[in-house]
């Protein structure tokens, strides 16, 4: 269990009797070795920064300091998923770190043409949204038959891709054929049960590999984790038995729950989802893993229609809701543009920057766009916080050079701002201000209009 504060603080310098010379020293950046030890325990603070720590407290403190959940990571060439270390129970309390690794099944049986069919249309999988490349993570491949069956699935589907591997099987040695199939690579093993937990633990021990464990209950989870970490294990996934949405949900939000506010070490571990498997709505089920709190997902499918949407989500979830997605500030060219073609500004929020350019390169039209910094706020937003104003949309023209660039000097703004153009007359003299349309898809025919 966690330390609390004040055991901490009894193996600090200060908490010693006779105290350290170097009792509140302050080097750590806290005024008192208490204060230090209150960060400790609220995970505010690492160990590192009090150099005074004895050796043995060093061990004691560091067993007390380490993450809630336990980061576990799955890579192939170049390739990383990693799960774990969350800290919060919900994103607007700080962040979600580690976004959920989302893996298609394959079953070894579906040939092997077929698997490297499917295998090379889901790798080449890519779609672009606000400035990022979306994709799938990895591949999960399921045992139906023997080893050398698995053996030959694993190799075909290493042979479509790089990206890391899942593999499912609950027999050993189909597990170890797979397992050598896979290469240098580090898969995750899916299989371990109270019944064959001893066998798995050994294969995950000597390939150094992650391990899943099952488990119809709490209980036998965290009794499981236990035998498998005292075989020499650390590195485990969670893979809790549910069979509907309302109890998914329940045991997830426990699990994270007991791992995040009662530190429990036995469960604290990334979890695994199969969506399906609960779920006929298999879409439904994996947005609520990505939700709470899935770290690898395993879709029964690949089909692109329903990956879009879910990756999109996925994105949203783990941004940062402190730091809006943003581009960076400048002078951004659209389509080629000349001498004569229209200057627009904007902020430099990332989905108001790709909105107002997409719908301008899609109509074909050319144009200068200047993005402002707004500290990554749309619009409306950056405008009521003061960080879109005349003085910022003056200076971002002038330290763009756009004027050296056109042979006219007429700038739009967005139609929401139009309070401003008159401020921005005053502040670049000589500058015809031009109100825009509201919304970024009235842009083509509003610049139609201007030609």
């Amino acid at each position: 269990m966690a330390l609390s504060g004040i055991e901490i603080y009894k193996l600090l310098p200060g908490g010693l009797k006779p105290p350290h010379p170097k009792a509140n020293c302050k080097e750590c950046g806290f005024p008192t070795c208490l204060a230090f030890a209150m960060k400790l325990a609220a995970k505010q603070a690492e160990l590192a920064s009090c150099q005074y720590v004895s050796e043995e407290a060093q061990e004691k403190l560091a067993a007390a300091a380490a993450p809630p959940i336990r980061l576990i990571k799955v890579s192939s060439n170049g390739h990383e998923v990693a799960a774990g270390n969350e800290t919060v129970m919900y994103r607007h309390e700080k962040t979600f770190f580690h976004p959920a690794g989302v893996f298609v099944r394959i079953n070894d049986s579906d040939g092997l043409d077929a698997i490297r069919e499917l295998v090379s249309t889901a790798d080449e999988y890519k779609v672009n949204y606000v400035g990022m490349d979306l994709a799938v993570d990895g591949f999960a491949i399921k045992s139906t038959g023997d080893a050398a069956t698995f053996s030959a699935g694993v190799e075909a589907v290493r042979g479509a891709t790089k990206r890391p591997l899942i593999l499912i099987s609950a027999d050993a040695a189909v597990m170890e054929a797979g397992l050598k199939a896979a290469g240098d690579s580090k898969s995750l093993i899916c299989g371990a049960s109270p019944e064959n937990w001893e066998a798995m633990a050994a294969l995950a021990k000597s390939h150094k590999a992650p391990l899943t464990v099952g488990g119809s209950t709490l209980d036998e989870m965290a009794e499981l984790t236990d035998k498998i970490k005292a075989a020499g294990v650390e590195d485990m996934v969670l893979n809790p038995v549910v069979t509907t949405l309302p109890e998914a949900l329940g045991v997830w939000t426990q699990l994270r729950r007991l791992a995040l506010r009662k530190t429990f070490r036995p469960l604290g571990y990334p979890i695994i989802a199969f969506p399906s498997q609960f779920s006929a709505d298999s879409q439904i089920a994996a947005v609520q893993a990505i939700a709470k709190y899935a770290g690898f997902i395993v879709l029964d499918r690949f089909n692109p229609a329903d990956l879009y949407p879910l990756l999109v989500f996925r994105q949203n979830i783990y941004t940062d809701p402190q730091k809006p997605i943003q581009v960076s500030p400048g002078l951004y060219e659209i389509n080629n543009p000349g001498p004569d073609s229209p200057v627009m500004v904007t902020t430099n929020f990332s989905i108001t920057y790709f909105s107002v350019s997409n719908e301008v390169e899609g109509s074909g039209r050319k144009g200068w766009l200047l993005v402002a910094d707004a500290e990554g706020m749309s619009v409306l937003t950056a405008w009521a916080a003061g960080k879109f104003d005349a003085e910022r949309i003056a200076k971002t023209v002038k330290s763009t050079g756009i004027e050296s660039k056109v042979n006219h000097r007429r700038l739009t703004i967005p139609g929401h701002v139009a309070v401003l153009s008159g401020e921005l007359e005053d502040e670049l003299p000589g500058w015809e201000i031009k109100v825009g349309p509201r919304e970024a898809v009235n842009l083509p025919q509003y610049l139609k209009l201007m030609e």
